[in-house]
């Protein structure tokens, strides 16, 4: 007999009551739970909340043993826990090829199943007979397989399975940008099979991301090859768009009783208090019932007045379910088991009393929980008129072993068998916990030696990139590379983390590889990837939002630490070869210790290695692939800089006299755009134009897109394992650079001629005759045309047809040496940017099919704030996007949509990200917007400077795709406020160095004529464009410049006021 109180009698209570309601369907073989002594069927989910009982049963006895007898029932329940977890892992190992593919479709076919058979482990439907694709199940295995590894428990045993499970990761952490089925496995209310984005998905992944990273899944025996990774960027744009779309759960779900195991037990996934608060409450007002919780408002399922013969409803069939919905009591526990995580004893108190009055008791005194209550069909009028006044009836599974566990978890919480902490070993729960001040450390890191200097002259002493040895720097497409050797497994055909761009978060620490020290430049001040960091002054805004960034989301153990190279590129030098003025205003801010409000401390780089967080990068020392590691590591550390002979930037002077003669595919490039304006809003001369929503809807009314032409929902699905062609980013400069292109580059080596356009005025004469003339181009007098010019418009003309119609692997010779199209592409593309002529930027990353970072993210910030989004141009190849979709199919929608117009397929993804950035900050901006049409938005834009500029819709066009990066968010974010501006024009004369380094003015030219370029002094008209906004009591000034030719000069500002 015990010889102490009767916890252990009360303890053996819930053993037997655990073997009567769980334990003894538990399969022998698989470790599986059926759904029912008739149904084999075993779910994900439901499986592993009912063990969770289980395990919290087993903590409780090990707390309390203080007999062999105990301890050996601890032992027993920990077994069954572990039998039940390693099913569940056989059963999602046996799919291995399917969650290979997964990681980079995201496709529902793709997808790891549902549930299993309980006896073979083996799967009962087929991938599309069943709404398989639910990550909130899969992050509610791996959220809880940390939280038992981390009480104690050995559940994974070979490395094997560790590679497995590090992939499982890649496979829910982009759930914030997949539409899955959701907890009910329904999709859309309607049951249609339409997969959407689900706040409790996206919670749950967050929480599983978190928990399990850094963990040893051996436990106390483990070493470096059994920690689990999680890159902190992916649980971080979980929680954004998390924190976006709560209270609602989904598009077509307002709200749903699932959330509560988002903001509390299971999962705590939210840290803003007052949306926790918010969540709650909602869920409370809008679905509390006598007899539990209505899953969602409108919910038929198993209600009176639902049709058993077919899945689906109809859209107008909603309304009949209306204030009938069933009521599931295991929302009682739940909010019992919230009431005691957050110490609110009267919330235990009310739904314990609630709990208990829902429970039916057996003969044998045991207490079921039922799976929910239903009105009876005979009183389904009656509760129309009265909600909650009719008597229910218990249906479905008796005991529904989800609720079973909760309410036996909830029982030992209250009983005091076990603290909450004790269910928590991780510590989920204070994810809400104020966090200290976060201060930014920030290292500035010359390219050169001649920048150094030039910063010194304004008193900022930095150091170069070689000043910095031992330590490394490398871009973060360095790191990228380094982490698709995470997870790789030959033997079970496991590739690793697809090569998805590296997070901010991720490029903040430091990282150590043997005796090294790695640090890494981030995504966005990469200039190779695209080229919005081309812009200094955008490349500077975007650092400040960096900066503001790591202090609202850091969570790791150490300060952040963000390095800013200061290139060639961005130093946009002037005659005197000075840096812009607003990095030097930049840089003196952060001298103060403050950036936007933010605290900053400046330094060194290895001033900052004892107070940064350091990351170990330990997969790399895995025997299963050293050799590929020796091979890969060795690149990277021992890479010499790219000193390939080319051709199209040469910086010595030629002796072969320069044709004169027009190019005959002159203007292929400005002719490939299709930006349309009407001639009759162009040539409207109101003071008071309409708003933008108002121009939007005035386009609307006249373009009528077919859902099925243009794409629609949902959208075809096609292979996502193409990768944009990337440029590698070269840690040491060549110090004579030998390119392919005629003109210089490099700032320091100029040439003789600037790069710049042709100087004919006429801009559209070739193709407007037809394939005619086209079918007469000799090519050999394009690639002679192409040796003789430095004319940058020139040589893109020239390019570009050779790149449409010989392809990009197409042989050329230049100056004797040869090369192919794509390589001078990219050298283009280089140029270009450099000399800051947007509008080829653009046109050559089309080309060379570019996509910005952060498009996926960008497009479903927009989505889950209930906006619809089209791209291309309207009406004929408009695209409707109404899901979230994974980058590399998102970027072939706008190409496809956008046709030859690269230029505008760059642009779209470019206005996508300013969009996204605005909705996030402002939000009011899009109150009266339902869908943005990306596209219609390029037109407008494009209407607008043709009707204040009084120029025609081409002249419009080359405008709009001349304005640098910054200068197109500022331009955007007027035209969407709808606040009175000013635009005004003016001609202003600069030029470039002529030969011998002769410098007849200031700034660099984009247009000259054949009598300026003879003369080696190269004069352009600029027009300069001064958007004044009023705001109250205040007038604040932007500016942005357009690149104009000028059809006669002009010295008078001409000014235009526009309220858009």
């Amino acid at each position: 007999m015990r010889n102490r109180s009767n916890s252990g009698v009360r303890l053996d209570y819930y053993q037997r009551l655990l073997n009567k309601t769980i334990l003894k369907y538990q399969n022998p073989v698989t470790g599986l739970l059926p759904a029912s002594e008739e149904n084999s069927h075993a779910w994900v989910r439901d499986n592993v909340y009912a063990v969770l009982s289980v395990w919290a049963l087993a903590l409780a006895y090990r707390k309390t043993a203080d007999l062999d007898e105990d301890r050996a029932k601890a032992y027993e329940l920990e077994q069954s826990v572990v039998k039940l977890m390693r099913g569940l892992l056989r059963c999602m190992m046996s799919q291995v090829e399917k969650l290979e593919r997964f990681k980079h479709t995201q496709h529902v076919n793709d997808s790891l199943h549902a549930k299993y058979c309980s006896k073979t482990g083996k799967t009962v439907v087929g991938d599309q007979a069943w709404g398989h694709l639910q990550i909130d199940a899969t992050s509610l295995y791996i959220l809880s397989l940390a939280q038992m590894t981390a009480s104690g428990l050995q559940i994974i045993f070979t490395l094997d399975e560790v590679s497995f499970v590090q992939n499982l990761i890649f496979y829910i952490e982009t759930a914030y940008r997949t539409p899955d089925y959701g907890i009910w496995e329904r999709g859309d209310k309607t049951n249609h099979g339409l997969p959407e984005l689900n706040s409790s998905s996206i919670g749950m992944a967050k929480a599983a991301l978190e928990a399990i990273n850094e963990l040893d899944l051996f436990g106390a025996r483990g070493g470096p090859l059994s920690v689990v990774h999680v890159l902190p960027d992916e649980a971080q744009q979980c929680q954004a768009i998390l924190l976006s779309m709560l209270p609602r759960e989904s598009n077509s779900k307002e709200i749903d009783a699932a959330l509560l195991t988002v903001i509390s037990f299971p999962a705590f996934a939210v840290d803003d208090g007052e949306k926790v608060e918010e969540t709650r409450d909602s869920i409370v007002t809008k679905l509390e019932g006598k007899y539990g919780f209505c899953r969602f408002l409108r919910d038929g399922y198993k209600t009176a007045r639902e049709d058993p013969n077919r899945l689906h409803y109809e859209p107008w069939e909603l309304q009949v379910f209306e204030r009938i919905e069933c009521q599931w009591p295991m929302f009682f526990a739940l909010f019992v088991l919230d009431g005691l995580f957050n110490g609110r004893e009267e919330q235990v108190k009310k739904y314990s009393e609630k709990l208990d009055s829902v429970m039916i008791k057996t003969d044998e005194g045991i207490h079921l929980l039922p799976e929910l209550y239903a009105v009876h069909k005979e009183m389904v009028e009656q509760e129309y008129k009265t909600p909650n006044s009719q008597k229910r009836e218990a249906i479905g599974r008796l005991p529904h072993r989800w609720g079973q566990s909760l309410y036996i978890i909830s029982k030992l919480v209250q009983e005091g068998f076990l603290s909450p902490g004790e269910l928590d070993p991780l510590n989920r729960r204070l994810v809400s916990e104020p966090k200290p001040d976060i201060v930014v450390q920030v290292v500035i890191l010359a390219e050169d030696e001649f920048i150094q200097s030039k910063l010194w002259e304004h008193g900022i002493k930095v150091q170069t990139m070689e000043e910095v040895r031992p330590l490394q720097v490398f871009p973060a497409s360095v790191l990228t590379q380094i982490y698709s050797l995470l997870g790789r497994n030959k033997k079970m055909g496991l590739t690793g983390r697809p090569k998805n761009e590296i997070g901010l978060l991720a490029t903040s620490k430091l990282y150590t590889y043997r005796d090294q020290i790695l640090a890494f430049i981030p995504q966005t001040a990469d200039e190779h990837q695209f080229y919005l960091p081309k812009d200094t002054l955008l490349k500077l805004d975007m650092f400040a939002n960096d900066v503001g960034f790591l202090s609202s989301y850091w969570g790791s153990l150490g300060r952040p630490l963000l390095i800013f190279p200061v290139s060639t590129n961005l130093n946009y030098l002037d005659v005197g070869h000075n840096p812009p003025g607003a990095l030097i205003g930049t840089i003196k801010k952060l001298q103060s210790g403050y950036i936007a409000g933010t605290r900053v401390h400046l330094g060194n780089l290895a001033d900052f290695v004892t107070t940064s967080c350091i990351t170990k990068l330990s997969f790399l020392r895995d025997p299963s692939h050293s050799e590929e590691v020796k091979h890969f590591v060795g690149d990277i550390f021992n890479r010499i800089p790219d000193t390939r002979p080319r051709l199209l930037s040469s910086s010595r002077i030629k002796t072969r006299p320069r044709s004169h003669s027009k190019s005959s595919v002159h203007g292929i490039v400005r002719r490939s755009r299709s930006i349309q304006v009407d001639p009759a809003q162009a040539k409207e001369r109101v003071p008071s134009p309409p708003s933008l929503q108002e121009s939007l809807k005035k386009f609307e009314r006249g373009i009528t897109v077919d859902r099925e032409q243009s794409g629609g929902v949902p959208i075809p699905t096609t292979s996502a394992h193409g990768r944009s062609h990337d440029v590698e980013f070269p840690i040491q400069r060549p110090h004579s650079p030998n390119l392919h292109l005629k003109g210089s580059l490099h700032p320091l080596h100029y040439s003789h001629q600037s790069p710049c356009s042709s100087s004919s005025p006429q801009l559209f004469h070739f193709f407007h005759q037809g394939t005619k003339q086209e079918s007469i181009i000799n090519v050999d007098e394009l690639v002679e045309q192409l040796n003789n010019t430095e004319v940058l418009h020139e040589q893109a003309d020239i390019i570009h047809y050779l790149y449409l119609h010989k392809g990009p692997d197409w042989e050329i010779t230049i100056d004797g040496k040869k090369c192919y199209i794509k390589e001078l592409l990219v050298e283009l593309y280089e140029k270009a940017g450099h000399w800051k002529h947007w509008g080829l930027v653009r046109h050559t990353a089309g080309l060379l099919k570019k996509r910005v970072e952060e498009l996926a993210l960008a497009a479903t910030d927009l989505l889950v704030r209930q906006k619809q989004l089209s791209v291309g141009l309207p009406p004929d190849r408009e695209r409707v996007i109404m899901r979230p979709l994974p980058p590399d199919e998102l970027a072939k929608i706008i190409f496809d949509a956008c046709g030859e117009d690269l230029s505008t397929a760059s642009l779209t993804q470019e206005l996508l990200i300013y969009l996204a950035m605005f909705i996030r900050t402002e939000p009011k901006l899009f109150n009266e917007m339902l869908r943005l049409r990306v596209g219609l938005i390029i037109q407008v834009m494009a209407s607008e400077l043709a009707r204040t500029l009084k120029c025609t819709g081409d002249e419009a066009s080359e405008h709009l795709m001349n304005l640098s990066p910054f200068e197109m968010k500022t331009l955007l974010h007027h035209i969407l406020s709808g606040k009175e501006f000013v635009i005004s024009t003016g001609y202003i004369h600069t030029c470039v160095p002529g030969p011998a380094g002769d410098l007849r003015g200031v700034g660099v030219s984009r247009w000259t004529t054949d009598s300026e370029t003879d003369e080696h002094t190269n004069v352009e008209d600029e027009c300069r464009l001064s958007v004044s906004t009023k705001k109250v009591g205040e007038e604040a000034t932007e500016f942005a410049r357009l690149s104009r030719k000028p059809h006669a000069k002009r010295k008078i500002p001409i000014c235009h006021r526009a309220r858009l």
